[in-house]
């Protein structure tokens, strides 16, 4: 028997909309809104139409063909609705939750950037992005402010000690509003984990240092495309540029050489030995993916996050498919 909308959602629906005869649902389509909304469940997060269209691996999809497709799925029981988001699961809560979480992420946007502004001003960072959950404009209590950095090349574990020992030392450890957990240098913009995970981590920055280098990033990664097809880069909206303090220059020019070039490589060394004592229980291939060191790329992410989300999106599509009888599968979704 097919679920239906609870009366507290169902009470909430805003009367249908006429739709043209002419925006008929394809297969294709229905498995791509399908799986964005999968995915977006994860973190118990509905979607607008809108954002489902961005979030396709349907290319060319327009909003009125999703729109469309939407009613038909939530006539059928497999989506629904609350004002003008939509979700594979009928909890009232995770509706509200969106918009308490959406507000948030507005009242600390002003305090993220003037963080992000902080941030570009210390030597050898050349840009800086907006991650994590904010990213994707949403904020609450267990929710970090996460910045991914790009580096001066060779300079990026000195960058790195730099932003940690401020954190430890003025922030108390906090990483509330400063959470430093992704470094990469200038010649290595590419990043070579291409599953849907790291694609949408990709098409979600949001750039806060540096416009021009973020698309730079951007057209490195097209492989994206792959997996959304409708995205592109997030339009140059309050992003920062430095004042070039002199203390930065001055520290530049101090580590510009053949000292930095020491330092760099000790910090490097140092660090990875650290973390190989203390994550070094996890199998081989996750530590490599989720504290990649190279002089290149700095990566912090003991939990393993992608690879829980990963697991958790394969369960969850096995598990719709099995109670509606559909097949999603979907190429794009793997790494390639």
């Amino acid at each position: 028997m097919q679920k239906k909308l609870t009366p507290a959602i169902d009470s909430r629906l805003n009367t249908a909309t006429s739709y043209s005869s002419a925006a008929q649902p394809s297969e294709t389509l229905i498995t791509a809104i399908l799986r964005a909304l999968i995915y977006y469940d994860l973190f118990n997060y509905p979607l607008t139409a809108e954002e489902i269209a961005r979030n396709c691996s349907e290319k060319d999809c327009d909003v009125e063909a999703v729109e469309v497709t939407l009613r038909d799925l939530y006539l059928q029981g497999k989506v629904f609705r609350y004002e003008r988001f939509y979700s594979v699961r009928d909890s009232e809560e995770i509706f509200l939750k969106r918009l308490n979480g959406n507000q948030s992420a507005k009242e600390v946007m002003k305090k993220v950037y003037r963080r992000a502004k902080l941030i570009s001003n210390f030597p050898f960072v050349r840009g800086v992005c907006i991650s994590g959950s904010l990213s994707k404009n949403y904020f609450d209590a267990s929710c970090d402010a996460d910045f991914f950095i790009i580096t001066e090349p060779n300079r990026l574990w000195i960058c790195r000690t730099l932003l940690v020992f401020f954190k430890k030392i003025f922030l108390l450890n906090s990483k509330k509003y400063f959470c430093v957990n992704y470094f990469i240098d200038t010649e290595s913009l590419e990043i070579p984990d291409k599953n849907i995970f790291t694609a949408t981590e990709i098409v979600t920055l949001l750039p806060a240092y540096n416009y021009e280098l973020y698309r730079n990033f951007y057209r490195e990664n097209n492989w994206v495309k792959s997996f959304f097809p409708n995205c592109h880069p997030r339009v140059h909206n309050g992003t920062l540029e430095t004042s070039d303090p002199a203390l930065r220059r001055i520290l530049e020019k101090l580590l510009g050489g053949n000292l930095g070039e020491w330092l760099d490589k000790f910090f490097f060394k140092s660090t990875l030995r650290r973390w190989r004592k203390k994550f070094g229980s996890q199998p081989h291939h996750e530590f490599e993916l989720n504290m990649r060191s190279r002089r290149s790329v700095s990566k912090h992410h003991p939990q393993g996050f992608q690879f829980h989300v990963l697991k958790a999106y394969d369960e969850r599509i096995s598990k719709f498919e099995e109670e509606f009888e559909l097949q999603l599968n979907d190429s794009s979704a793997i790494e390639i």
